[in-house]
């Protein structure tokens, strides 16, 4: 049997927030890794994660199938990191996570390889939320190209550079009123980063059931509103939540749809927030979780203070106030 130094694993979406701790982790499992991303000039942050030449930045872009042919070639698996929260340009839901998991399942049949997608808890073709559907479209694709992937849904992924715990420790800093859509009463099952990324290498490894979609959750079953609250006792900032309704959200959204950077809110994910977004008693059932693949989930409280200290008043050595 080859060994890992020996497998080439082509990571599509490897420089984003996810796909950099999968790197790290395949790394530290000595597999080769070529990285595919659109601009690989961006990607230079990942080679110190390994040995050198054990990670090698390639261009593919999931809209043109002859690059990721390209990314696929001599490879023995591929995992499609890839996905959007907001549309932009010719960076639609339809593309990227339907069609372009299609273009990337379809090169890995061709070459021979295994596959890994990582979906998202959520995933329904009868949604309202076009994300949703997007998703769906995308797992169905990708195991009707290869039966034998490892479809992988997280629920709401945090951790250092998430645009999730940071995007609200950055509004509470600026604003004395933090919204709570829909009352805050949507269930979430945060998961950290890492807990994730040791599941893809688990499934690289071969540890998981072929075919099989498991769902990621966190130790945890919070609501928005208590996230809110978390994130505002660990930054040591005392703000008043605010219940909006869904339907005021969406007026909203349409506007704040194309604000800029952490104001950015979209009719779409207003409709996300609408549905729990939890691990299924199927999965739990079924084993197909965390627990199953003998992960320890790692929980908010113990890994938001390590990174959300610095939207604190004084910073990382600032007594909180009692």
């Amino acid at each position: 049997m080859a060994s890992n130094q020996e497998t080439l694993v082509t990571v599509f979406g490897g420089s984003g927030f996810l796909g950099r701790h999968v790197v790290r982790a395949l790394a530290k499992r000595e597999y080769r890794i070529r990285v595919a991303v659109r601009r690989p000039e961006l990607a230079g942050h990942l080679q110190p994660l390994g040995r050198v030449g054990q990670i090698h930045a390639v261009q593919a872009n999931l809209r043109y199938p002859a690059s990721v042919q390209a990314a696929m070639r001599d490879a023995e698996l591929a995992i499609n990191l890839v996905g959007i929260l907001a549309e932009s340009g010719d960076q639609t839901f339809e593309a990227v996570q339907a069609k372009g998991a299609e273009t990337v399942a379809q090169a890995a049949a061709e070459a021979g390889a295994r596959m890994v997608h990582v979906s998202a808890i959520g995933a329904d073709a009868h949604a309202i939320s076009q994300y949703a559907r997007a998703k769906a479209a995308g797992e169905q694709a990708v195991l009707s190209a290869v039966p034998s992937a490892t479809i992988l849904r997280p629920s709401v992924v945090f951790g250092p550079e998430d645009a999730f715990t940071n995007r609200f420790a950055a509004l509470a800093q600026m604003s004395p009123v933090l919204p709570l859509i829909g009352g805050g009463a949507t269930r979430l099952q945060p998961v950290y980063v890492g807990d994730v990324a040791t599941a893809v290498a688990d499934a690289v490894d071969g540890k998981t059931k072929a075919g099989a979609t498991y769902e990621l959750g966190g130790p945890e079953v919070l609501t928005m509103r208590e996230i809110m609250q978390m994130i505002c006792e660990i930054t040591d900032r005392k703000r008043m939540l605010v219940p909006l309704p869904f339907g005021l959200a969406k007026f909203q959204a349409f506007f704040l749809q194309f604000a800029p950077g952490g104001l950015k809110l979209t009719p779409d994910q207003v409709e996300l927030l609408k549905t729990d977004n939890v691990v299924s008693d199927a999965a739990r059932a079924s084993g197909l979780t965390l627990e199953g693949l003998g992960i320890a989930a790692d929980s908010m409280e113990a890994i938001c203070p390590q990174y959300l200290w610095r939207f604190r008043p004084m910073g990382q050595f600032q007594r909180k106030s009692v």
